[in-house]
Formats: C-alpha cells, structure tokens, sequence
C-alpha cells in the first residue's frame, strides 16, 4: 500500500542524501550507493498501526488503510490487465496507465482524512471532478461501438476482457470501502464518484476487448431445475 504520507518522507530523504559525496577511503562505493539508497521497511508499522498524510497514526485496520489497500489491489489488477491488452494491440492501454496515475490521486485523497487536514494537505491532496466526466466520455465512446447487451454476461472474452472484469470487480470492492469514508466526511465526494464510473469504464472496455478480439462472450444460462 502506498501513502502520500511515506512518499514525501522519502523524498526529503533523498534530498537530503543528493549533497553527500563519496569520498575515496570513506568505503567502497558499493558501501556508498548503500547509504544513497532509502530503505523499504521502516519498522514503524511492527505494532500494527500506520501514519496518514496528516500524521496521525492509526491501527493497521483502520477503514482509511482498507480504502487504501483495495486501491492499490485496483492499481495492480488494472496493471495485470493493461499487460494482457498490450499484448494484443489495444489502443485503450494508454488510458489504463492515465487510470493507474489517477488511482495515486485517489490514494493520496484517502490517507488524508479531512477531520485531520490543513489547508496545505487539502491543497496538495484535492480531487475534483474533471476525472469523472472523462471517464463517462470514455464510456459513451466506447458503448456506441458494442452491440446491445441482452443478456448477463459472465466474466469471460479473452485475457484481455476477463482481466478487465477482474478489475472491475476490484473496483466495485474499492467502492464500498470508500463510500463510507465520504459519508463520514474523511473523503472527497469526487472520489467516490471516480470508482463507481471506473466501474462502469471497465465493464464497458471489457466488452470492447472481446469484440476487437473476436473472442465470445459467456452468458449466463439458468441452469434446470
């Protein structure tokens, strides 16, 4: 999982490195890129809490973390997808990697509860709606294109589509974890908003994929009783 949080710690840890020098006879330089290099762990998540944006330390099971971590499992199961659609020449790859940067947005959101936030957070972490109304243009087009949908249609068309459908059910879990944080008021409306559209985005690019791909759609048959 990331955090915005651990990014900027990282980042003035590297800053703060970038003036260091290695000298000869201070060690090897194998020593010396050692020392250059942040470390992943940080042994401050041992007694299962972890820090937001703002600071606050909260346990490991905190619903912002869970937000978060199914964000991230979003990113991934996007990224598995974008891998297999790559393969076959989709052109829509580009705007699974443009969703991929906004889910970082979205994360960065989420790991800054508002009740804790500065207007210094806020300005840094902000998510409007413009994303949104991307991805519902991004629908239109790509729904124009399919043939009616007259049945319910199982994850299924491909590598490419049931990856999709794969990320799609990801997203609708993301969703749920996020819709009671803005109920709450500890996250931007907006943001809700973005993964139920990115849902629908998903459904709609998995049809897609199995259409260019020429792959059948599995229905669902009612099995006899």
């Amino acid at each position: 999982m990331w955090r915005r949080a651990a990014v900027a710690a990282a980042g003035r840890g590297l800053r703060g490195m970038a003036g260091r020098r290695w000298r000869s006879g201070a060690g090897s330089p194998d020593r010396a890129a050692a020392e250059r290099a942040p470390r992943i762990y940080t042994r401050t998540g041992d007694s299962g809490f972890s820090s937001t944006f703002t600071g606050e330390r909260r346990p490991k099971g905190d619903r912002i973390f869970e937000a978060l971590g199914a964000t991230d499992e979003l990113s991934s199961a996007i990224g598995l997808a974008g891998e297999f659609s790559s393969e076959k020449g989709h052109t829509f790859v580009d705007q699974l990697h443009k969703v991929q940067c906004m889910l970082q947005d979205v994360g960065s959101n989420l790991a800054t509860p508002l009740s804790s936030a500065r207007e210094a957070h806020l300005k840094r972490t902000s998510f409007s709606e413009k994303p949104v109304l991307e991805l519902e243009q991004w629908i239109d087009s790509y729904s124009e294109q399919l043939p009616p949908l007259r049945a319910f249609i199982l994850p299924s068309g491909g590598r490419s589509s049931a990856a999709l459908h794969f990320s799609r059910a990801v997203c609708r879990r993301a969703e749920r974890c996020v819709v009671p944080l803005v109920q709450a008021g500890e996250a931007d409306p907006n943001v809700a908003k973005y993964l139920n559209r990115l849902s629908d985005y998903l459904f709609v690019l998995a049809r897609y994929a199995a259409m260019k791909e020429g792959k059948e759609e599995k229905i669902y048959i009612k099995p006899e009783p």
